[in-house]
């Protein structure tokens, strides 16, 4: 996006791809269909961002989810609109949205290197004057767009040398750790490939805790996943660097107060007083969850209901309002769909994606401190700051 607003705007412009191929990490976007923005407004918009949204304000006002739709609706990339605003091309294909971005660089007479890799910026003074490439050769420039992505998934490219770079010129890169990534719990049951849907998550340090709206879990091998989890990830990666003890307390019955589900319990028991724990608990949960539950309950599963003690009944409902879960770590940044951190906001101009250390420097993408939730916020985080450094960098 930085390269074709640049060019739009009659300026010589290289982009130098370090792959053979273009949009290796947008082809994996949005499960393979790329979800390329999100339709909601501005306000809402920004506040599914865990860093760095206000920082944005600039750049959307510039060119946010309505001018990129149109963008792409008049350079031909059909686009259809699914629940929760999520926007993907019509094609459900995102070698669609890659082949769209070709062509426009294409049209817009963009240069592209393929297979070279920048490994520093040449500086004359405080001002840029070209790249080196790693095999030593150089290329003179008036202006340089660092967009280098984040640092996982580093088989497509996105390893962080872009903010290695930056630092190297002096800039300071926040901490960088994963964000919407799978959580590792202490525990490890049989439930691979389960989801719980209509569900609440509480994440606790044993002081401050972290609630969760109502959504889907799933569980892995090494612990759990899914939309709630990945969208509280990167606070919880926070904790843990900080050497917290965290655990997640899963509410399996939301709607209800515990009150509310020792009565169901009662009533339920009451009704089908003949009927063992197992066979009532079917009643309640997933088959799959059911042994894992009653384990936990510590009752015996053949234990029939109208002999379930009255602390047994409240050791249930406590179960069924908190299933416990001690969190060890996330999975590893590599694995994480976002990276947190990167270079720090305070030294880039929100207004053009300017360097305030270097002159000619501009910055857009994963590599800045800003990350949002899933649905399309940091594609269009992505887009929004690639447009602004690329019209700044053309006309100044």
């Amino acid at each position: 996006m930085a390269a074709i607003r640049a060019a739009m705007l009659a300026q010589e412009v290289v982009l130098v791809e370090r792959n053979p191929v273009l949009g290796r990490k947008l082809l994996l976007s949005g499960k393979g269909r790329c979800n390329i923005t999100n339709a909601c407004q501005l306000d809402a918009f920004l506040e599914r961002f865990f860093s760095g949204g206000q920082f944005l304000r600039d750049a959307f006002k510039k060119f946010f989810n309505v001018e990129l739709m149109a963008f792409c609706a008049e350079s031909g990339l059909k686009l259809k609109i699914e629940r929760q605003n999520r926007v993907f091309p019509t094609s459900d294909n995102s070698a669609t949205v890659v082949k769209f971005f070709k062509r426009e660089l294409l049209k817009n007479k963009v240069e592209i290197l393929f297979g070279r890799i920048v490994v520093d910026i040449l500086l004359e003074g405080n001002r840029v004057k070209g790249t080196v490439f790693k095999d030593g050769k150089t290329l003179s420039c008036d202006r340089v767009i660092l967009a280098t992505g984040g640092a996982s998934y580093s088989f497509t490219g996105s390893d962080g040398l872009g903010m290695r770079i930056a630092e190297r010129l002096g800039h300071t890169i926040v901490r960088l750790q994963p964000a919407l990534v799978p959580l590792e719990t202490k525990q490890r049951y049989p439930l691979e490939g389960l989801t719980l849907k209509n569900i609440r998550i509480k994440f606790s340090d044993g002081k401050k805790e972290i609630v969760s709206g109502i959504g889907e879990l799933l569980f892995t091998s090494a612990g759990i996943s899914g939309p709630l989890v990945l969208t509280l990830s990167g606070k919880i990666a926070t904790w843990l660097n900080e050497r917290r003890r965290v655990y997640a307390e899963i509410d399996l019955k939301p709607a209800l107060s515990r009150e509310e589900v020792l009565e169901r319990l009662n009533r339920q028991f009451r009704e089908y007083a003949r009927k063992n724990l197992r066979n009532n608990t079917k009643e309640l949960l997933p088959a799959r969850l059911v042994d894992v539950f009653i384990s936990l309950a510590k009752i015996a599963p053949e234990k029939k209901a109208s002999y379930i003690t009255r602390k047994e009944r409240q050791r249930l409902a406590d179960l069924l309002k908190g299933f416990r879960m001690d969190i060890e770590r996330t999975a590893p940044l590599e694995e994480a769909m976002v990276t947190q951190g990167g270079v720090s906001l305070s030294q880039i101009n929100p207004r053009t994606m300017e360097s305030r250390i270097v002159k000619g420097l501009y910055f857009a993408g994963e590599m800045i401190d800003v990350d949002a939730d899933t649905g399309g916020f940091n594609l269009q985080a992505a887009f929004s700051t690639g447009y602004l450094a690329g019209e700044s960098a053309a006309l100044s």
